[in-house]
């Protein structure tokens, strides 16, 4: 995960954390999705021709890597997803220790399945809030490793309702789903 990405998630989280009376948690996520079609293939070279929404085509080739590649049919869709999300807790000091950890995963299509795999990854930050300036309408979270980001909160009152000490767990996710679909499906 770049760095950029984990500044942007702490700004997210700081900004929804200020935004309920409760301990907040929450999800943001955004999928972007992209369909061709399959207009032809070469099964010696293992070559599929796509053509996109837009009616550009490509040919790609499909390695040893795609189970299932005679389940492939000229007409069937090909569809990819990626998807990017960000969940936030925010909890009590002594609920939880700062720290970082991943986890990742792979999944691909079973015996005589048409060909699908999903790729993913996720990594968990707990941080903890060192800091809240109410005259500045700031909140500064320190990260396990002991680097401290101070945030602006959009609203300054809901500053009131986290506390020094009060431990962020902040889950960023991505995956990319790829799948062969049948034709009218």
């Amino acid at each position: 995960m770049k760095i950029h990405a984990l500044t942007a998630a702490m700004t997210l989280v700081l900004l929804a954390a200020c935004a309920s009376p409760e301990k907040p948690s929450g999800r943001m996520e955004d999928v972007v999705e992209s369909r061709a079609t399959i207009t032809a293939l070469d099964r010696s070279q293992r070559q599929v021709t796509l053509r996109d929404e837009s009616g550009g085509e490509i040919v790609v080739e499909a390695t040893d890597a795609v189970k299932n590649f005679d389940q492939i049919k000229v007409g069937d869709e090909v569809v990819v997803a990626y998807t990017e999300a960000l969940a936030w807790e925010v909890k009590p000091a002594g609920e939880g220790t700062p720290g970082v950890s991943a986890d990742e995963g792979v999944t691909t299509a079973k015996p005589g399945e048409k060909p699908s795999a999903t790729v993913g990854r996720s990594v968990t930050m707990t941080a903890t809030i060192t800091a809240i300036d109410l005259a500045a309408g700031t909140v500064t979270l320190t990260g396990p490793a002991g680097n401290s980001r101070t945030i602006k909160a959009r609203d300054p009152n809901n500053l009131k309702k986290v506390k020094v000490g009060d431990l962020v767990d902040i889950t960023y996710s991505e995956a990319l789903a790829i799948a062969v679909k049948p034709v009218g499906k």
